[in-house]
């Protein structure tokens, strides 16, 4: 084992031994919604393990490993369904998991799918412990757990492939870890449409410290300029802290950082040296990588269709989705207020769809980073302005964790019995709304 490998082992145990807490709650929400929903479906003569491999788009995904892509279901009404509207990295990662074990490729998601849920909860606390501290990334971790669609994440679909490789990325960002983030923004391009969310948030927090860059560059030219002559003092060693000398803020430590070592990152306040040229070199490499996955699938599919760069719209023309801006998800609410029973569940849907805004104009209150803003700001609208599937909305926004982050950091504020019976209730009712959820006929 080299210096190196000896040095990066224990900063490794200790990262995971910093998310333990994290990871265990996150492990016992999730049993314990995959144990209401195996209840719940044996009390109706049901495959608990069908409905979380072998229903909806988790079909479509095993049908793209199993026959690749040009299937296709065309409607009564004329629309086409086709399975290039989904993404490749979760059938190819289906594919390999059949290729190297026994297991079906519906098999393979369901476990690829629990695999990254754990990642994306470790990247999630990883995000919160660096910006608000540990207890704040405990609990950011639970609340993204006890989504009342929580049980997603446990399914064979790609949300919590994408949140992995988003939050892991947005740390990446954050730790100024420009070729991981691009290289993670590449392949979440490859997972979901929602990538571009991911490629926003690199390409506006790199841009924002070139920026930072010339600011320091010209502050420094001008201190240069106006300071007066002085005696040189020779370079010496650095005083070490007294008693006197108040500590500094000890920075939350990441999966990649040493404790007590804070890496440079995006959000070096201005007026520091600018980058060095291999770090702006790197931020650049980055920002070529991150959109690859997304640019490179969608230029495919409209090779393969023949319609050009805009071919994959017109694949997901074929399923009557879309992006106008809110109108048709607008409508659909208004059409709640028509009866009294359906009134009901439009008033919920404004109140759901309120609260997220107030979520999100809250994380900007609270001065959230720039590449946290950005990229929840694009999964939003991307969610919340899709013509279509006004019913999967609240899946689509499970990627948008950094929406949490106001009610982990309220959380993390009150006494530990507080917040654990908080979160223990709300567990209970996202895993009883879970299997009641799947136990139902629509999809999620």
């Amino acid at each position: 084992m080299t210096d190196l490998e000896t040095r990066a082992a224990p900063t490794r145990a200790g990262a995971l031994r910093r998310a333990a807490p994290a990871l265990a709650g996150y492990v016992a929400v999730r049993a314990l919604g995959l144990l209401a929903l195996f209840l719940w479906s044996a009390a109706r003569d049901k495959s608990a393990y069908t409905l979380l491999t072998a229903r909806w788009d988790a079909l479509w995904y095993v049908r793209v490993a199993e026959l690749g892509y040009g299937y296709e279901v065309r409607l009564a009404n004329g629309d086409v369904h086709s399975n290039l509207a989904f993404f490749p990295l979760l059938p190819w990662l289906e594919r390999l998991v059949a290729a190297v074990s026994p297991l079906t490729y519906a098999d393979g998601g369901f476990l690829v799918s629990l695999v990254s849920s754990l990642a994306a909860a470790w990247g999630i606390f990883a995000v919160a412990d660096r910006v608000y501290g540990r207890r704040a990334g405990v609990c950011a971790v639970l609340l993204w757990a006890v989504l009342p669609v929580g049980i997603v994440q446990s399914m064979a679909y790609s949300e919590s492939l994408f949140t992995a490789l988003a939050a892991w990325s947005l740390y990446a960002v954050l730790t100024g870890r420009w070729v991981t983030a691009g290289m993670l923004a590449l392949f979440a391009g490859l997972t979901r449409p929602v990538g571009l969310a991911v490629v926003a948030a690199v390409w506006v927090a790199a841009l924002a410290s070139f920026a930072r860059d010339r600011r320091a560059a010209g502050t420094g030219a001008r201190d240069t300029q106006d300071a007066p002559d002085a005696p040189r003092t020779p370079p010496g060693p650095e005083a070490p802290a007294g008693p006197d000398t108040p500590p500094g803020p000890e920075a939350p430590a990441g999966p990649d950082t040493p404790p007590g070592e804070t890496p440079a990152g995006p959000d070096t306040p201005p007026g520091e040296t600018p980058a060095d040229p291999g770090t702006r070199l790197r931020r650049i490499l980055g920002m070529v990588l991150a959109p690859l996955g997304t640019a490179g699938y969608v230029l495919w599919v409209g090779h393969h269709t023949g319609k050009g760069p805009l071919g994959y719209l017109d694949v997901q023309a074929g399923w009557r989705n879309g992006f106008d801006g809110g109108r048709a998800f607008a409508r659909f609410v208004a059409d709640k207020f028509t009866s009294f029973p359906a009134a009901v569940a439009g008033v919920g849907l404004t109140i759901g769809v309120a609260s997220v805004v107030w979520l999100y104009v809250t994380g900007v209150r609270q001065r959230q980073p720039l590449p946290l803003l950005v990229y929840t700001g694009v999964v939003t609208a991307l969610a919340l302005c899709a013509s279509s599937y006004f019913g999967s909305k609240p899946r689509l926004l499970l990627p948008a964790f950094p929406l949490l982050l106001p009610l982990a950091l309220a959380l993390a504020g009150e006494r530990i019995r507080r917040s654990a019976a908080v979160l223990g209730g709300v567990a209970v009712a996202s895993a009883v709304y879970g299997a009641f959820w799947l136990n139902g006929s629509g999809p999620p």
